[in-house]
């Protein structure tokens, strides 16, 4: 024991903690008034602020809560540890950080009543300033945010929000990235230095709430700001120009008297609205080239930037310039999966023998969807849509594949379930040559999907037969405005191993009837359907004012990820431009039918020389009908852009072309055909089959030939 006794050494420890303490150390009366302070706490030493209540003394942030808090610590509520309050030193500039903890000192001692309940002497607290560790943790978090939100998208602008998103405004108050106008198109990055007439494009920027507030109590309502997307080029002689000139970051003071302001008046209005005092710009640069530039200020009592700000900016940077690299390699893929689809497709509206078309193909991530119109003969018309699941480029090749085997297939006559069994063959046979690529090869285990959907409209009987192979079936809404049932059995997807059978489905449609072909994106989600069928029966629209209406109503996701929408009306073929007969199966037949042609093509208007080949296209094949053919035999006359000559019998074998000899007395009716026709086939039915020619009609540019009387 001291010499003194308990009192003196109370009063030693007391003095020593007080002098050689690494904490701040406060004492407050029940008052909560300075008792006593060490030379830790600023300004306290000297004595001018005791007996002064403590949020008086301190500029704190909160002195209200502050000074709830130690009342509580009063009232014997329990001591406070590592509570976080933030305030203001004078001797240092800006914010500062401290955890405190209070402890109630009790009366309890010699000479005092030994009771919980007697009066508290005072609070004792200790203060650790904490600004650095915090400063490096809000650091910390905030490229922290920069890792969790870049890279999450693949488009520039959505990468260029979340940097954005993640450093305001925990890491600054106001924030603006620029990106080089090319590449937000999915152009390569210049390499650098930038010059300073390349231009930029805002792709994002963000402020913070009390930054938003100045600025428009500094400028009103008129607040001149530069709109999102805006471009414009670098004024040289500024932070700005030299950044991408050299590749380096920059920490600047801003301020009125800024010289380099004056060669860039929105840069400068833009501090002076703000309040901006503090700035870092930051190339976004990758493998040395340039990407844009990241603008990052410190507005109004905002600590300035540092070099440790610095460094975090140019890793944030460094992590967003790779995001928006990868989100441009996506963009330029993209652009050329998108002009690949869109050289494969159609690149007009067809015109169709008594049906009106009309289409809407919706740019997205599906670069493999397609539609296609077909006429067939016999003025019928092979509707198709498709799509293979996937994006890029081999999504779009993949897509042009089988929309030729489609084509090609359509011309041959085949019956729509027959069309798609074939398609599937060939289907079959992509995916097994792509699974034969190389393991090396990133193809080869990428899966293929795909579905079509095939219909063939025939006006003369006013039928649709539509198959599908892992697609929807096709909407028809009726010229009164009510849905028209389309059972349509679903057959395997293309690229399935399944090897089912696909049934087609027959509908008679009346005159004026609506037919809406869709990929299945437009028919995802509840109520697609009926939507769409609403749609359609909305009187005195146009075609494509009906796939606009479509689109209009479609959910934001339908139309990011592409879709393609073929609408048909159906009519049929009047009646003056088609002539049809039955003939009697006999040998005299032959020359009835030429008789009845030629008296019908006069009456159309047609010269001669047409009228004498198709004179004699119908006899050959008029012949081989009485000679080969069984009842009933029927002839029948299209006149439309070309003129179609069909021959129908009971029979289902087909005549096939042969190259007569010289010495040969026949064999060379089909041969004739095929001269003297653009195009020839066969078609089978349930009731025989067709043998048809098309002839091509001279024509001026009035039309393909003079209009029929009336």
């Amino acid at each position: 024991m001291p010499p003194g006794g308990p009192d003196q050494l109370d009063e030693a420890v007391l003095a020593t903690l007080f002098a050689q303490s690494s904490l701040g150390l406060v004492v407050l009366d029940p008052q909560l008034r300075l008792v006593r302070a060490n030379s830790l706490v600023e300004g306290v030493e000297t004595g001018e602020y005791i007996g002064r209540r403590f949020t008086e003394v301190f500029r704190l942030d909160d002195p209200d809560g502050s000074e709830q808090l130690m009342k509580r610590v009063l009232a014997g509520e329990g001591p406070v540890r590592d509570h976080l309050v933030r305030g203001r030193l004078r001797r240092i500039p800006g914010d500062r950080e401290f955890l405190v903890s209070a402890y109630r000192i009790d009366g309890l001692g010699p000479g005092s009543a030994d009771s919980p309940d007697a009066p508290a002497f005072g609070v004792l607290t200790a203060i650790v300033d904490v600004t650095e560790r915090e400063r490096a943790r809000a650091r910390e978090t905030a490229l922290a945010a920069v890792r969790d939100a870049v890279g999450g998208s693949l488009d520039v602008a959505a990468v260029c929000r979340a940097f954005i998103d993640a450093l305001v405004p925990g890491f600054a108050d106001l924030a603006v990235v620029e990106v080089v106008d090319e590449v937000l198109r999915g152009a390569d990055p210049p390499v650098g230095p930038l010059p300073t007439e390349t231009p930029l494009r805002s792709a994002a920027s963000g402020r913070c709430d009390a930054v938003r507030d100045a600025a428009e109590a500094r400028s009103g309502a008129g607040a001149r700001r530069r709109p999102a997307g805006a471009t414009r080029r670098l004024p040289d002689r500024t932070p700005y120009a030299l950044a991408v000139a050299d590749l380096r970051a920059r920490r600047v003071a801003l301020g009125p008297d800024t010289p380099w302001l004056a060669t860039d008046p929105d840069g400068a209005h833009a501090v002076v609205e703000s309040g901006a005092h503090s700035l870092i710009v930051v190339p976004l640069t990758l493998r040395g080239a340039v990407l844009g530039l990241v603008s990052l200020y410190r507005c109004g009592a905002a600590e300035p930037f540092d070099e440790d700000d610095v460094s975090l900016a140019v890793s944030a940077a460094t992590r967003a310039a790779l995001g928006i690299d990868n989100a441009r390699r996506y963009e330029r893929e993209h652009v050329i999966a998108s002009t690949v689809q869109r050289r494969l497709l159609p690149q007009a509206e067809r015109q169709q023998t008594a049906v009106d078309t009309a289409h809407v193909l919706l740019p997205g991530r599906d670069s493999g969807c397609w539609f296609d119109t077909i006429g067939l003969s016999g003025a019928r018309t092979a509707l198709v849509v498709g799509g293979v699941a996937g994006e890029g480029v081999q999504s779009a090749i993949a897509m042009g594949q089988l929309r030729m085997v489609i084509q090609a297939l359509a011309g041959l006559d085949l019956e729509p379930e027959e069309v798609l069994a074939r398609l599937k063959d060939t289907a079959d046979r992509l995916a097994g040559e792509r699974a034969a690529l190389p393991s090396g090869d990133s193809l080869q285990g990428e899966p293929l999907s795909a579905g079509c959907v095939y219909g063939v409209y025939d006006p003369f009987a006013r039928t649709c037969t539509v198959a599908r192979a892992g697609h929807p079936a096709p909407l028809a809404v009726g010229p009164d405005g009510r849905a028209v049932a389309l059972d349509v059995p679903e057959g395997p997807g293309l690229f399935s191993a399944d090897s089912a059978l696909f049934a087609p489905a027959t509908v008679t449609l009346e005159e004026g009837s609506l037919l809406a072909f869709c990929t299945a994106e437009l028919l995802s989600g509840d109520g697609a359907a009926e939507r769409i069928t609403e749609t359609l029966a909305l009187p005195g629209r146009s075609l494509q004012q009906l796939g606009d209406d479509i689109v209009y109503a479609l959910p934001d996701d339908t139309r990011s990820a592409g879709a393609a929408l073929l609408l048909a009306r159906t009519g049929t073929v009047s009646d003056h431009l088609v002539a049809t007969w039955d003939l009697a199966q006999d040998r005299t037949t032959p020359a009835t039918a030429r008789v009845l042609v030629r008296d019908r093509l006069q009456g159309w208007g047609l010269d001669e020389d047409t009228v004498d080949a198709t004179e004699l296209i119908v006899s050959e094949l008029v012949t081989n009908a009485v000679r080969y053919g069984t009842p009933p035999l029927r002839l029948r006359l299209l006149l439309d852009s070309t003129l179609t000559c069909e021959v129908h019998d009971g029979s289902r074998s087909s005549p096939h072309l042969r190259h007569a000899r010289t010495v040969d007395e026949g064999g060379r009716g089909l041969f004739i055909v095929s001269r003297l026709a653009s195009h020839w086939g066969a078609r089978h039915g349930p009731d025989g089959k067709v043998l048809w020619t098309e002839q091509e009609l001279p024509g001026d540019d009035s039309g393909p030939f003079p209009p029929p009387p009336g």
